[in-house]
């Protein structure tokens, strides 16, 4: 299974196409609507999310409530593009329109794509690089990952996700029953946060930022259970699935960390205290006394939830500029500013659940393929009682 997106920030739409998925596997446009809405929320979020109140077309690969096999195109229209056409349209325009095109920007902001996409490409309007490199992406991304949830919740697997941290307050007490009880707790939260303490330091650090001109990033956790064993491979590098996972939360917007279970901690503890040790019994087969793994072993899932954390930078668009200079005069600037958000980690914990079940839902049909749902579901249960019995 694999996904492309394509769209502009200001442009008429992000538009999402999905291909490898299983026929007659239940689909409705609520089911990705309800992962967008979740990527709007969370406290701190700018006025752009005021603007845009994002919904799903589905245009081809489900007929009457259903996948048929084909690839799958999902549209979200930019309700602001209204706004834009003359700055965004794609036709072309005359010379003496191009001298008054509006809006052209040769002052990067440090932080962000500007300058290193316009020399790559050679733009002297770097509109074409930061609208392309903007976070509204996400939103494509997470029409994908909503699919993927729902390839995962067909066969009996869940997904949530937390903030462990923002602007320097960690959550002390992130601990949770199961799954279900970590979506039911985080939802109603502002910050996603299970420690309420944590909580309302969180969003008044955000408040402090906001007020001060500035941002402030934080760390999100995405957790999935009732994953079965053996997705991904130790065959080769690039079939490793924590490694496909690493590379898909690094490829987020503003993503500059990554860790699996317990992550940069194994550095600081013996190894006795790392590695999980085997347990088997006739119910359950073989388990884990820990998880510190994070549900991987050499680059494949033991059956254990997967762990991950991702580290979110603060958003480079500030109120308060840092310098920069000019690609046209070579002058130095204070950066320019578009809207943008204080901060933007509970809707990265969204962003982030989602881009990770895209890559286990691929290894799940990778690993137990059929143009089918329910030849999948024979083949996942076959699995589980081959491995129970191994």
């Amino acid at each position: 299974m694999r996904y492309l997106t394509a769209g502009e920030s200001h442009g008429p739409q992000q538009t999402t196409i999905i291909e490898g998925l299983p026929a007659n596997m239940e689909l409705l446009e609520e089911d990705i609507n309800t992962e967008l809405a979740r990527r709007q929320g969370g406290y701190g979020r700018g006025r752009r999310m005021q603007i845009e109140k994002d919904k799903v077309q589905i245009l081809s690969g489900v007929r009457h409530g259903k996948t048929t096999g084909a690839p799958v195109t999902l549209v979200v229209e930019n309700d602001d593009f209204k706004h834009w056409q003359k700055i965004m349209g794609a036709e072309p325009l005359s010379p003496e329109e191009e001298k008054e095109v509006k809006r052209k920007i040769t002052r990067p902001r440090p932080g962000h794509a500007d300058l290193n996409g316009a020399i790559k490409y050679n733009h002297r309007d770097m509109r074409n690089v930061l609208e392309r490199s903007s976070a509204r992406e996400t939103t494509a991304r997470v029409c994908a990952g909503a699919v993927a949830k729902k390839v995962l919740k067909t066969f009996g697997i869940e997904v949530g996700g937390q903030v462990l941290e923002i602007g320097g307050i960690k959550a002390e007490n992130p601990a949770y029953e199961n799954v279900d009880d970590l979506k039911e707790r985080t939802e109603a939260s502002p910050v996603r946060c299970l420690d309420k303490e944590a909580e309302t330091q969180m969003m008044q650090a955000i408040d402090d930022a906001k007020k001060d001109g500035d941002s402030i990033g934080g760390v999100v956790q995405t957790v999935i259970s009732g994953v079965p064993s053996g997705l991904g491979s130790h065959v080769h590098y690039d079939r490793k699935l924590d490694a496909k996972i690493a590379g898909a939360v690094m490829s987020i917007n503003a993503f500059k960390g990554v860790e699996v279970g317990i992550g940069f901690e194994a550095a600081s503890r013996p190894g006795s205290k790392v590695h999980d040790e085997i347990i088997w019994d006739d119910k359950n087969g073989y388990q884990r006394k820990t998880n510190n793994l994070g549900g991987f072993e050499g680059g494949m899932t033991t059956g254990m939830p997967i762990i991950i954390q991702g580290v979110m930078k603060p958003i480079p668009t500030l109120y308060k500029p840092l310098e920069s200079v000019d690609i046209d005069s070579k002058e130095p600037f204070k950066a320019s500013i578009e809207r943008s958000d204080s901060c933007a980690v509970p809707a990265a914990s969204v962003v982030m659940e989602n881009v990770v079940a895209f890559e286990v839902a691929s290894a799940l049909l990778e690993t137990f393929g059929s143009d089918r749902v329910d030849a999948i579901e024979r083949n996942i249960n076959e699995h589980i009682q081959w491995s129970r019995d191994f």
